[in-house]
């Protein structure tokens, strides 16, 4: 009914209460322990029943009760005590936008999901959380950053099994109005609307804006009434599987949200770009900037990628997403006069240097192409990913591919037992969240009594083991199960039983059936009379993914057997309220992906904070987490060619470490007193998850490493009209131009071998660089340990200087190297544009010194004479 017209009634809330209003429309109050009790305390079973949204309880909370609590003296005194602590932490004196500094030196992030509360859909899982903890850390930190996003009105699908144990899907409808969200408005005071142009007609969308304390999230939705019907689904749900409204997504986002926050006079200093999704944000970003600084196409190309970041998160080339070119072009025609380039070139921006011109648009390629600061999210992945993308920088070693990491963190306090929090607060003191990661802090830990710890730990598993019978009750009352099983459902755990959770995507390769290679093993693990384990399981596999619908599958009929039905659970529709459960509660997290496709993985620090012990394949961050203090390992992180034989043999390896020291470790107790050494145990993860995974290190790195410098670059290169950009743009044009030219012989050592440690070599090497001059080029000496016939590990660059011009162009250069350490060395010479690191590894612009100056012949076995310096 097109012509139906809305009127809202909204809770008479006393005077005195006035600032629950305020309060709930800010999502600060999920991650502060007094403003969640706060709300709790008006009625438990009521803020549950809500999903603990608070513009939904409110409205649901009896005026009778609103008119007790204006006149309790207890609850008034507690509101205003975190009526304080809101405006000291979450205002901050911020206006609309945020403050003139917000304004001026912002970080844009932009993320196709934000994870920050069960309560707002907008999230699928791992990569939305940790969005969601960059925005909150950031409000801690009071950083400058506004968060750029989309508004789903159905969100990821809502999970269900089937009596076959068989995974189904539905997508609510999101009721907005129950959410903390208002209108963005524009300089007039009126509702902001965006467009963008695409193949069907232009895309509106109205922009939304979301408190994340200090943090304003803008959210673009595309269900307005503008908008014919397809198009106003673009934002129905997240991840839509078509490839046309997928791409229509990620235009809107980049490219819309770009033009959000020129509307809302917030030009930001420098961009994040959180996975490949937002990489077209860099293409407004180009309009924007020659617009408002009046440069060309060659001199913004010089001030974009040194003022973004883009952190990629996928290990597998499969899972980064490529589009066809005819379905990117429409959208890219419009914007080639404000660009000041063709769709063609634009196109060329997201594929690899010599790709046919039809090949797919990679968004990696394209994100990478526009940030210098470029970053997987540990340390592992880091160097999966330049593994991965070494044809993108070709000729350059894979440890130099220009590709670093920031290892991820998980927002201590939005994950937290408040049975811990109460501990920290006694022990480290009352602002211990506000610096999570201060050595102070951590160490303090350790001040705090074992038994308290493993008391309130036994808490928090009683309360999980509470939770998943009630949810088990629940899922069997939705089925019409027989009362027998309803029966079972009521009894089904055990509060004193070791608990292992394995709660994640269920995706193949993070192998969730590893224990069921081997079904009688595992049955025996759960039926040991003497030293019981129980297993809970939660997580879903994507709508299209049907082998991991098919380990659901396996896993509820598994645990169906009647001998252990009452010791393995699988839980459904897992979200960051079962998270917190399950995170908080379990004793082991268990963790099984096959190496190295595991990015990162931030459940397990969410379990470690917590003082849940890791039981883990060596991949993703548990390589930087792992000691035999804290957790265990299951194998030595071995990578095997044959995934079927990875399986069996780690599947062993896994039940070996579980029968043999994490069970046994767990029931060892001596007269019935806690188990010491466990509790040592965990005293140590708590400690690693605050000191090394915690969001504050994550955001501070970034700050640090990315955000910093990229200001400075955007302050120094639009200095003085742009002068500095433009100096870099003509020295790219001259250095492109010639690059063709330049020759390098290889390289001489003035010295027959073989050396001894703490000698010298004199190295020199002939360059003609035709009509360029020395400060043109940077010349090296490339050397390391030889690996192979033409490759040397971990090689080493030592810049040399020009000694003397030979005339026509031709230039002698040398270094001395000392020898530090024995082995057997390879050398050779380079020549790479001169300037920073973003001019130096330019594709296509890197010359290795080749015998005869052939530009056809491959690096062969470099000459090695003994010992250098590594």
């Amino acid at each position: 009914m097109s012509h139906l017209q809305t009127f809202r009634v909204l809770p008479d809330i006393p005077e005195a209460l006035s600032f629950l209003e305020v309060l709930s429309r800010n999502i600060w109050w999920c991650w502060q322990y007094d403003a969640v009790e706060l709300f709790r305390r008006i009625d438990p079973r009521l803020w549950d029943g809500c999903g603990r949204n608070p513009i939904l309880f409110l409205t649901y909370i009896p005026q009778k009760r609103l008119e007790e609590l204006a006149a309790d003296k207890s609850f008034l005194s507690h509101q205003e005590r975190v009526r304080s602590q809101f405006q000291k932490l979450a205002c901050a004196g911020r206006g609309d936008n945020g403050s003139l500094p917000a304004r001026r030196y912002a970080v844009a992030y932009f993320s196709m999901e934000f994870g920050i509360h069960e309560s707002i859909p907008l999230f699928a899982g791992g990569l939305g959380i940790l969005a969601g903890d960059h925005l909150k850390a950031a409000s801690d930190m009071d950083l400058p950053l506004v968060g750029v996003g989309l508004l789903y009105r159905q969100g990821y699908f809502r999970q269900f099994l089937d009596q076959d144990g068989w995974q189904q899907e539905e997508y609510p409808e999101t009721d907005i109005y129950q959410l903390p969200i208002e209108k963005a408005k524009d300089a007039r005071g009126d509702d902001l609307y965006v467009s963008v142009a695409g193949p069907d007609g232009d895309i509106t969308a109205a922009v939304w804006r979301l408190n994340v304390g200090c943090v304003p999230l803008y959210l673009l939705d595309s269900n307005v009434s503008v908008n014919p019907r397809e198009i106003r689904d673009i934002t129905s749900k997240l991840y839509i599987g078509e490839e046309k409204m997928r791409i229509a997504q990620e235009m809107l986002l980049g490219i819309g949200g770009m033009r959000a926050l020129a509307a809302l006079d917030i030009h930001p200093a420098v961009c994040h770009m959180n996975e490949g999704h937002s990489a077209f944000s860099s293409l407004e970003r180009i309009a924007q900037i020659r617009e408002n600084h009046h440069v060309d196409l060659k001199t913004a190309l010089e001030i974009i990628p040194r003022t973004t970041v883009f952190t990629t998160h996928t290990p597998v080339s499969a899972g980064n997403e490529e589009f066809p070119v005819e379905l990117i072009r429409p959208y890219l025609v419009p914007l080639e006069e404000r660009i000041g380039a063709t769709a063609d070139e634009i196109l060329s921006w997201g594929q690899a240097q010599g790709a046919p011109p039809d090949s797919p648009i990679s968004m990696f390629v394209l994100g990478a192409h526009m940030a210098r600061y470029c970053n997987g999210v540990s340390e592992l992945h880091g160097q999966v990913a330049r593994r991965m993308w070494t044809h993108v920088w070709p000729e350059v070693p894979e440890y130099e591919i220009p590709i670093s990491h920031v290892t991820n963190g998980v927002h201590i306090p939005s994950f937290l037992s408040r049975e811990l929090a109460l501990l920290f607060e006694r022990y480290i003191g009352p602002e211990w969240h506000h610096h999570p990661s201060n050595p102070g802090n951590i160490r303090r830990v350790d001040d705090i009594y074992e038994e308290e710890v493993w008391r309130a730990h036994v808490m928090c598993r009683a309360r999980l083991i509470r939770t998943c019978r009630k949810l088990m009750m629940r899922q069997y009352k939705r089925r019409n199960a027989p009362k027998e099983m309803l029966r079972d459902a009521e009894l089904v755990l055990d509060q004193d039983i070791m608990t292992i959770a394995f709660a994640r995507r269920f995706a193949t390769y993070k192998r969730a059936n590893l224990l069921l290679q081997d079904p009688e093993r595992f049955e025996a693990l759960l039926t040991d009379k003497n030293r019981p384990v129980q297993f809970i399981f939660a997580g879903k596999a994507h709508p299209r993914d049907h082998e991991g619908k098919e380990l659901i599958k396996r896993l509820v009929q598994f645990a169906r057997k009647s001998e252990i039905r009452n010791r393995i659970v699988f839980i459904e529709d897992y979200d960051i309220h079962v998270a917190r459960f399950l995170v908080q509660g379990a004793d082991v997290w268990l963790n099984t992906p096959r190496r190295p496709l595991e990015a990162c993985g931030t459940s397990g620090m969410k379990a470690a904070i917590n003082g849940v012990l890791n039981c883990s394949i060596l991949d993703g961050w548990w390589c930087e987490g792992y000691a035999e203090n804290r957790g265990w390992k299951i194998g030595s992180g071995e990578e095997y060619v044959d995934p079927a034989y990875q399986d069996a043999v780690e599947s062993q390896a896994l039940f070996n470490v579980l029968e043999e020291e994490v069970v046994p470790c767990f029931y060892d107790r001596k007269n019935g007193d806690i188990p010491v050494r466990w509790v040592k145990m965990m005293k140590n993860s708590m400690k690693m998850g605050m000191g090394i995974f915690c969001s504050h290190r994550m955001v501070a790195e970034y700050n640090g490493r990315f955000y910093d410098p990229a200001r400075e670059h955007l302050f120094e290169l639009l200095s003085e009209g742009a002068s500095r950009a433009r100096k870099l743009a003509a020295q790219r044009k001259k250095v492109n131009a010639l690059w063709g030219d330049i020759r390098i012989q290889p390289p001489i050592q003035e010295t027959e071998g073989p050396f001894r440690v703490g000698e010298k070599l004199h190295m020199t090497t002939l360059v003609d660089l035709g009509d360029l001059a020395p400060e043109d080029v940077t010349v090296e000496l490339f050397y390391g340990l030889v690996q192979s016939a033409d490759r040397v590990m971990s090689g080493k660059a030592k810049k040399m200087e020009m000694l003397e011009a030979h005339g026509g162009g031709r230039y002698l250069y040398a270094c001395d190297i000392t020898c530090r350490v024995s082995g057997r060395y390879g050398f050779t010479a380079r020549v790479l544009p001169a300037g920073d690191a973003w001019a130096r590894f330019q594709p296509g612009l890197l010359l290795w010194a080749r015998q005869g100056f052939d530009m056809n012949v491959t690096i062969t076995a470099l000459s090695a004479r003994g010992p250098v310096d590594r």
